[in-house]
C-alpha cells in the first residue's frame, strides 16, 4: 500500500434493533493520490487479497475495544467491505460493515465503548438511530452532539480533537416493546 494514502473523513451509522442487534456502516474517506486502490481493479485475486487485510486490521482494531451492553461484553464483527470511488481515482472511500448483539431489557439500557485515547486525525461524524419506541436519556461523547426527537444521536468530532477513550449512551426501552 502507498504511504501517501491518507484518512480524510470518516462517517458511522449505527441503528439498534429491539432484540438488542446493532448494525453499524463505517465509511472512510481517504485520498490517495498515486491510485494505489484504483490499481488494484486491474487484478481481482489482488483486490479481494487487499480487502481481506483491511477486514482483518479493522477486526483487530475492534477486538482492541471494550464494548459493553449492560455489562456485558459485546463482540463487533465486520460482516462486509466496500470499496467506491467519490469522483475520480484519487479519492477512495473503504465501508466497512459491522454487527454486535447485546441484550436489552425493560426500563434503562446502557452502551459503553473503551478504547485507547488519541486526538482525532481528521473529521468524523458518527450518528445512532434507535427504534421509535425508545428514548435516549444520556450520550457522553467525544466532540459535539445532539439528540434529536429522543432517538437519534448525531455526534461531530473535527480534527485535533481529544478522544478520551469513553463512549455511554444511556436509553430506555419501554415494558411493552411490541413482542
Amino acid at each position: 500500500m502507498s504511504e501517501r494514502i491518507k484518512p480524510v473523513h470518516a462517517q458511522g451509522f449505527f441503528t439498534l434493533s429491539l432484540d438488542g442487534l446493532v448494525n453499524q456502516v463505517t465509511v472512510f474517506d481517504y485520498m490517495d493520490p498515486d491510485g494505489y486502490y484504483a490499481s488494484l481493479l486491474e487484478d481481482e485475486n489482488v483486490l479481494e487479497d487487499e480487502l481481506w487485510k483491511l477486514v482483518a486490521n479493522m477486526q483487530e482494531f475492534l477486538d482492541q475495544e471494550k464494548v459493553i451492553i449492560n455489562g456485558r461484553r459485546v463482540k463487533p464483527k465486520v460482516r462486509g467491505i466496500d470499496i467506491c470511488w467519490r469522483g475520480d481515482a484519487t479519492r477512495p472511500s473503504i465501508t466497512f460493515f459491522i454487527t454486535f448483539q447485546g441484550r436489552l431489557r425493560s426500563g434503562l439500557n446502557a452502551y459503553e465503548d473503551y478504547y485507547e485515547p488519541t486526538i482525532a486525525e481528521y473529521d468524523y461524524e458518527f450518528y445512532w438511530i434507535f427504534p421509535p419506541q425508545v428514548s435516549i436519556s444520556e450520550a457522553l461523547m467525544p466532540g459535539k452532539h445532539e439528540i434529536v426527537n429522543d432517538r437519534i444521536l448525531m455526534v461531530w468530532v473535527h480534527k485535533g480533537t481529544y478522544v478520551e477513550g469513553y463512549e455511554r449512551i444511556a436509553f430506555w426501552v419501554p415494558q411493552d416493546r411490541g413482542e
